[in-house]
């Protein structure tokens, strides 16, 4: 109950430990499927199941039976002709990174966006070309089907130009990472994603970022640099660069500059005053269309030697098929890309489902993409995912569903079968341009860096060993290395994370004398149990294996000293009798015995190991007599550490310090009893239901505990009070005049020199000083 005019409760209950707990508290009894279970109800199949199953895999039904032509219709017009406009210069600038002619680009932004429309259940990303899969594209294309050079020796290849082999391998590339990604989402395995943390992922789209700006300097300067792959090729491109800067085109490096500025000081502009802009102004493409009427007019590849996108076929090419060669060339290359494209589409996805409050379906997605892919792959278009600067323009531009992909695919088709020769003149500079300037989101991660290392330094390693492996390596191989730097950081915290946090960090709590609490703040496994024991050892301030091993080593002489009759025991315990310095043993024979629990069989008496010890034996002292392990935040134990637990519990037992475990999971307490971690010595009446309620325990059973001396020169003299109810047999709960514990108690209690009154006859109070 709630006090009146107070701000705290009154709880009234027994204290309880586990087995007491379970006495007076049924449990539910649940049944848990087995795999057999699991595999029959996933092939059950009734109506209800297949009209979800048909409403999981169609979700465009989903959202158009709700859809309100009055109030959205328009919006979505606006927005899809808004995305469309970007979608064509982006697929035009996009596919240069992946070394393929441009018209390429309005490809992978037609087929992937009409399939999606259907099949994904994100209503506000834009699906097309992304720069990293651009990039990462483009490196297998330059490997297999090189700048300079032959093609590797891979059959169907023979008889096509460069640009038709590079659209295969392309094309087979993206139908490979489309089986994959569907593979996954048949498979329900979307929570790979969860994999890729934040902090890998920042780090490794800013290293995407960076190759990304030092493949695009060849078309901002006017070069001709060959492509080149794997590890190090951003190093080599840009000795090349270098190489060749004193044949840098003037006039490609001034339109670019041009462009980059403008386009830079609008977008600026359209985000300071996005609340005041209708809809943000499409910068990009007015550039763009300025650019190609000024190149037009005065003929600039002509007079000026600039490279432009050059002839764009009308229509679609008739669908192909993958070539398996190249299918077992690139399966390593395709792998991660599958991941990376749909790890960025969700997190994007997510971002806009929790905005506008619905929700999306990682497996769905899987399945989406990977028919997206396999279907654009037929058609010529290469890996599709999301780019983020698009997917904001369809959604502030009011984009309330797919309806306005679909109406910006449209664009892209109309510019594809009859305006596209409009695009002919324009240079290749200004699509390098575009796609630096859009690069400003993922380049000023940099800024995260001093972030991270001041609030989370394992993270910031994770990036920067990201960003690097990636620059250095390649995306694909840095990829690999940043999962194993986020692994490492994984199991060391997980290993390493320092155990036996205590209760005392303010001057108010304190551990009451001989007590240590022992807090575990993660699951205990193979990896991290020898840890947890060098901890637990740290924190009691003994190793008492060694104090076992003292300790029965001291039996084993007083045992020799009284047969040989140098010691004998009378009724003030043991008298030395012999008049010369007894020598410590060292006999060392019959180890493992000393291992062993303290035998006192055959003594004519218990020893105290608090006291002096006869014949100048000395025995570390040990003050604590309870050890309390919270394991709240345990969420598993492994078999090793199962062993190890046990190891360490003995031990402590057998010096005869009392343990107690708190807070136990039902999960891992019912793991305990089904693989025979009890016995005569490990009990299952150590573990108690709550911290409060093994220290109430404790506090009844060392009533002397309840004042630490060492305290008060740090603290006024507090005055304690044991609150029992002689009726239920319950302790009531612990006061002091500050703060100890929690208080649970149904009396009032004031200072000792003032009054006392109770509201429960039945109440004991012990007074502690």
């Amino acid at each position: 109950m709630m006090r009146t005019g107070a701000k705290e409760f009154v709880v009234v209950r027994p204290l309880y430990s586990e087995e007491a707990f379970a006495q007076d508290h049924e449990k539910v009894y649940r049944h848990g499927k087995t795999m057999l279970d699991h595999v029959k109800d996933y092939f059950t199949c009734d109506a209800k199941r297949a009209k979800n199953a048909a409403l999981s895999l169609l979700p465009v039904i989903g959202w158009m039976k709700i859809y309100r032509i009055k109030d959205w219709l328009l919006s979505d017009i606006v927005s899809g002709v808004s995305t469309g406009l970007v979608a064509v210069l982006q697929g035009l600038a996009y596919c240069l990174l992946a070394s393929l002619p441009p018209w390429y680009g309005l490809f992978s932004a037609f087929f992937p966006v009409v399939i999606y429309f259907f099949l994904g259940t994100s209503r506000h990303i834009s699906v097309g070309p992304f720069p990293v899969l651009c990039l990462m594209i483009g490196s297998v294309v330059t490997r297999i089907v090189p700048d300079e050079g032959p093609a590797l020796n891979i059959t169907g290849l023979e008889g096509l130009t460069r640009d038709e082999q590079r659209v295969l391998v392309a094309s087979s590339l993206t139908f490979l990472t489309g089986i994959m990604q569907l593979a996954m989402g048949i498979l329900q395995v979307g929570f790979v994603v969860m994999y890729l943390s934040d902090t890998l992922v920042s780090g490794f789209t800013t290293a995407a970022a960076v190759h990304i700006l030092v493949s695009q300097l060849k078309f901002v300067l006017g070069l001709t640099v060959p492509g080149i792959s794997g590890p190090l090729s951003l190093i080599y491109t840009l000795e090349i660069i270098f190489n060749k800067i004193t044949s840098t085109n003037v006039c490609d490096v001034v339109i670019s500059l041009v462009i980059m500025v403008v386009v830079f000081i609008v977008k600026e502009l359209n985000d300071r005053f996005k609340s005041k802009l209708p809809v943000p102004i499409p910068i990009e493409v007015i550039m763009t269309v300025i650019a190609c009427g000024v190149s037009y007019a005065f003929d600039f590849k002509t007079r000026y030697g600039i490279d432009v996108v050059g002839h764009i076929p009308k229509g679609y090419e008739s669908p192909i098929a993958p070539n398996l060669h190249i299918l077992q060339e690139t399966a390593v290359e395709a792998f991660p890309m599958a991941i990376v494209g749909f790890a960025v589409a969700f997190s994007v996805a997510k971002v806009y489902s929790v905005k506008h409050d619905y929700t999306i379906d990682g497996n769905q997605e899987l399945i989406a993409f990977g028919v997206s892919n396999i279907f654009g792959a037929s058609f010529k278009s290469f890996a599709a995912s999301t780019a983020l600067s698009r997917s904001a323009v369809q959604e502030s531009t009011g984009g309330k569903t797919q309806i306005a992909g679909l109406l910006s695919a449209i664009i892209v088709m109309i510019v594809t079968l009859a305006i596209g020769f409009l695009l002919e003149p324009l240079p290749k500079s200004v699509l390098g341009a575009v796609v630096i300037v859009n690069l400003k989101g993922m380049l000023m991660q940099f800024r995260d860096i001093p972030y991270l290392w001041r609030r989370d330094k394992p993270d910031c390693v994770v990036w920067l060993g990201t960003c690097t492996a990636a620059i250095l390596l390649g995306l694909d191989l840095g990829l690999a290395a940043g999962l194993g730097v986020e692994l490492i950081s994984v199991v060391l915290r997980a290993q390493l994370y320092v155990f036996g946090c205590k209760m005392n960090d303010s001057l108010q709590i304190y551990e009451p004398e001989g007590v240590k609490i022992f807090r575990i703040p993660s699951p205990i496994f193979f990896a991290n149990i020898e840890f947890f024991r060098s901890k637990l050892v740290e924190a009691v301030g003994f190793n008492p294996l060694r104090v076992l091993r003292k300790r029965n080593k001291a039996l084993r002489m007083i045992r020799k000293l009284l047969k040989k009759g140098d010691l004998q025991w009378t009724s003030k315990g043991f008298l030395n009798t012999s008049c010369g310095f007894i020598k410590e043993s060292e006999d060392e024979s019959n180890m493992e015995e000393l291992d062993l629990p303290t035998d006192f069989k055959d003594l004519p008496v218990r020893i105290d190991w608090s006291t002096e010890l006869p014949a100048n034996i000395i025995v570390p002292r040990v003050d604590l007599h309870s050890l309390v392990l919270d394991f709240a935040a345990v969420s598993f134990l492994d078999i090793s550490a199962l062993k190890g637990l046990k190891t360490a519990l003995k031990e402590l037992i057998r010096v005869e310090v009392e343990v107690y475990i708190v807070a136990c999971d039902p999960y891992i307490l019912k793991k305990l009893h089904d693989c025979c971690f009890f016995d005569d010595e490990v009990q299952s009446s150590m573990f108690f239901l709550t911290l409060h309620d093994a220290m109430l325990h404790i506090l009844k059973k060392h009533p002397e505990s309840t004042e630490k001396k060492s305290d008060f020169d740090r603290v006024k003299k507090t005055h304690f009070y044991l609150v029992e109810n002689t009726k239920h047999n319950t302790i009531l709960g612990i006061v002091n005049s500050s703060f100890v514990l929690q208080i649970v108690t149904t009396v009032t209690v004031h200072h000792p020199e003032g009054s006392l009154r109770s509201r429960d006859r039945n109440v004991r109070i012990h007074f502690y000083f």
